[in-house]
């Protein structure tokens, strides 16, 4: 009877809770031992040889068994943090709420973390039940009993290429289920942040919710807003960096969990010019991962919040601001509303507020301006964002086209491009229909990882360095 209850609250089937992990060997789970990454092998052979348990452990295990190469390794093991830190050169302790050791090689950082055990009733909590800091390690059964999602509480040996598996993750993998361990809304009130991980994971993955796990998500939503801003910004960066960022956003929506995140989301996406605006934007970004490109963050946030600049900047407008006054007015409630939310590294705020203040410079085309403007350290974000804005139907598309040669010419054709404007227009900035100029091949000139924007449906984004 005791049994049945325990089993009961903390969510376990009671075949799970009383053996051990189902032990799947080559045969059975079919991972390529060619998709691990080598230093991930040196970190769990260096620590088996020092006499600890190691293994390959959560999202790597979860991707070999889908047959994708991880994009990161983790390793789990029963060494402590200091008993890992001296067995490598370049380790680090970091974090306060669980401590773990970043192992380095080069350029390659490696997350070590020891297993951890139970939750202890007296660990530090905030008045809404989140865990501030839990540094109690435990056994490998209870390491992943504290682990989020069944798909990701399953344990691989490079050594025996075996795979352990506590809690049935290999089924719902099979059946692209996700599954939380334990009583979600208990886990979800320990780290709010698991919900956007399930939505992540959800579009991502392109699995399904099991029903008892997302089912308290939409009640339990506000408790994000509880977590601290870092943490929050740094899962909405993995979130839209995931390739299916598109998919990410509308899954946010339909469990209730964008409000507070992203405000106005909602009006944006139900707008016409700021949907396909925000698609082509997020389309462009899961191209350039697919492709193994890079990505700017800056980028990728000026494109989600530039329809709220834009309803920001025509109010100020229309109260009889100048134009750029008005537009730096508005990047700044912008900014600092997103910033309390997302904790905006001011990095990325800069970089937003540039391509923002760029856009209307791009009207100007005449005398030197397009020259200056062509010089700007940023300029190649900024260009690929007014092609946004021309693609989404915001503005003509003829400015677009016009910055395309201007561009992409030599120095004749960006003469003839200002002399015509000035011409026709006697120095204004948008000026009648013209002839258009000859097209000319690109010059080689350093593209900054962006990709010729008449090749693509959409405009690819530079990588912003």
């Amino acid at each position: 009877m005791i049994k049945k209850l325990i089993r009961k609250i903390l969510g376990v089937k009671g075949k799970e809770a009383s053996r051990g992990p189902v032990i799947l060997g080559p045969q059975q789970h079919g991972i390529d031992p060619k998709l691990l990454s080598n230093n991930a092998v040196r970190v769990t052979s260096t620590l088996q040889e020092a006499g600890f348990q190691a293994f390959v452990v959560g999202g790597a295990v979860r991707d070999l068994l889908l047959g994708v190469k991880p994009k990161d390794f983790d390793i789990a093991t029963n060494a402590t943090p200091e008993q890992v830190k001296r067995l490598f050169r370049r380790a680090f302790i970091i974090g306060k709420r669980f401590q773990i050791v970043h192992v380095m090689f080069g350029q390659d950082l490696l997350e070590v973390t020891t297993f951890r055990g139970p939750a202890v009733d007296n660990a530090p909590k905030d008045e809404h039940g989140r865990v501030l800091r839990d540094n109690t390690f435990g056994t490998q059964a209870e390491d992943a009993e504290r682990r989020d999602f069944t798909v990701n509480a399953m344990y691989y040996n490079p050594a025996t290429q075996e795979v352990l598996d506590y809690h049935g993750g290999i089924e719902d993998i099979r059946a692209k289920t996700l599954r939380i361990i334990g009583v979600p809304e208990a886990r979800y009130r320990e780290d709010p942040v698991r919900m956007l991980r399930v939505v992540r994971f959800a579009a991502k993955l392109q699995f399904t919710i099991e029903p008892h796990t997302a089912a308290p998500i939409r009640v339990m939503a506000p408790l994000i807003n509880n977590v601290p801003a870092a943490r929050v910004f740094d899962e909405m960066l993995k979130l839209l960096m995931s390739g299916q960022a598109l998919a990410c956003l509308q899954q946010l929506r339909k469990e209730g969990l964008h409000h507070g995140l992203l405000p106005l989301l909602d009006v944006v996406l139900e707008q016409p010019l700021g949907f396909k605006f925000v698609t082509l934007a997020l389309d462009s970004t899961d191209r350039r991962i697919h492709a193994g490109k890079t990505v700017s963050p800056g980028f990728l946030f000026a494109s989600l919040l530039w329809h709220q600049v834009l309803e920001k900047w025509n109010a100020y407008l229309a109260a009889g601001e100048f134009p750029i006054p008005a537009l730096h007015q508005a990047a700044d409630d912008v900014l600092d509303s997103q910033t309390e939310k997302l904790a905006l590294q001011r990095k990325i705020g800069s970089d937003m507020r540039d391509i923002w203040a760029m856009q209307p410079r791009f009207e100007r085309r005449t005398g030197k301006n397009p020259y200056k403007l062509l010089e700007h350290t940023r300029f190649r974000a900024g260009y690929d964002f007014l092609l946004l804005r021309c693609a989404s139907g915001e503005i003509d598309a003829e400015l677009g086209q016009w910055w395309t040669a201007f561009y992409e010419g030599d120095e004749t054709v960006r003469e003839n491009l200002v002399a015509g404007l000035h011409t026709q227009s006697h120095g204004g900035g948008g000026g009648a229909k013209r002839k258009r100029p000859p097209r000319r091949g690109p010059r080689n000139r350093d593209r900054e990882g962006g990709n010729d924007s008449r090749s693509d449906s959409a405009p690819v984004h530079s990588d912003g360095e």
